[in-house]
């Protein structure tokens, strides 16, 4: 019977879940803790690991023997998989593109508004018996007539212009990769910019590329420096796309407007993380993927994929790793 190492420790509901997907005759091992050393130990028995948030190390690699098969339940594999100890045995790596689009979409709306409205200080206030019914005026924005800037607009950027567009949003893009064909800019009511225009004209930026050596601190200070006085950010995609100190400096001095995040370059961010102080700040714990209809979603794709595998046909949106 082929077992399957799920890399993150979840709870038993996350646990129930998968396993109610999980094909006959495929047995699944879960972790009781977030440790590398049961996870060396349990990745021995296993052929197929599916890794999540939590990395997949040399290390653990290396131990699994009789792995043959690595599916990521998502698709930003290049922080989470240490894809070069796989090239090295040849085990392959699949990703799931499935499950994620609408939740990340859904939850950047969230976060967009939360931060135009200064919602979770406002309920935080009331809780304390303070009745704000002025005094956020001067802040609160609307986003109907704002300029949106999307930085990558792979599937999650087209859900979420789709979504902005009902607001009354203008939208501009860039993206480095792969620009959209002109039918479908025109059928999202979107602009292509370079970058430096992207940051210049944009009133609400939400980023939406990977985290590669290229991207890694893309908004730094120097980008922060060109955006528009007063800015919003979004960051749904990893933390590790923005320089967290020039963020945080910016947007505790005014020169930007607000924040909402829930991806950091240290995650859990320790609660000391000046961006945790900050009231025109909002903050998730990376779970805009993480709802139980996506991750029914997502292991019926994984574990589709594997009995495509194991039945030796080719793999769904294999990585190539040459």
């Amino acid at each position: 019977m082929p077992r399957v190492l799920y890399n993150s420790q979840a709870t038993e509901a996350v646990y129930a879940i998968i396993r109610g997907e999980l094909p006959v005759g495929f047995e699944l091992l879960t972790l009781e803790a977030d440790d590398e050393a049961e996870r060396i130990e349990k990745i021995r028995d296993c052929e197929v690991a599916v890794v999540a948030s939590a990395p997949l190390r040399r290390a653990v690699i290396d131990s699994g023997t009789r792995l043959r098969l690595v599916h990521h339940q998502g698709v930003g594999y290049h922080d989470t998989v240490d894809w070069a100890a796989l090239a090295e045995r040849r085990i392959p790596l699949a990703l799931t593109p499935e499950g994620t689009t609408t939740g990340v979409a859904e939850h950047a709306v969230m976060l967009a508004l939360a931060v135009c409205k200064r919602l979770p200080y406002a309920d935080a206030e009331l809780r304390q018996g303070r009745w704000h019914i002025n005094a956020l005026r001067p802040e609160s924005r609307e986003l109907c007539g704002m300029t949106v800037g999307y930085l990558g607009m792979g599937r999650i950027g087209q859900a979420l212009a789709e979504r902005l567009r009902a607001f009354g949003t203008r939208g501009l893009y860039f993206d480095p990769a792969q620009p959209l064909p002109a039918a479908r800019e025109r059928e999202l009511g979107l602009e292509r910019v370079d970058f430096e225009a992207l940051l210049a004209r944009s009133d609400l930026l939400t980023l939406h590329v990977p985290l590669t050596p290229a991207t890694r601190h893309i908004v730094d200070r120097a980008a922060i420096a060109k955006m528009k006085p007063g800015a919003l950010i979004l960051n749904t995609a990893r933390g590790g796309l923005i320089d967290e100190v020039a963020l945080a400096e910016a947007l505790a001095d005014g020169r930007l407007g607000g924040a909402g995040l829930d991806v950091f370059e240290k995650e859990p961010p320790a609660i000391s993380d000046p961006l945790l102080k900050l009231r025109n700040v909002v903050v998730t714990p990376h779970i805009s993927a993480g709802t139980r209809d996506a991750l029914v979603v997502k292991m019926r794709a994984v574990f589709a994929n594997v009995q495509r595998f194991y039945a030796g046909e080719p793999l769904a949106n294999e990585v190539s790793l040459r």
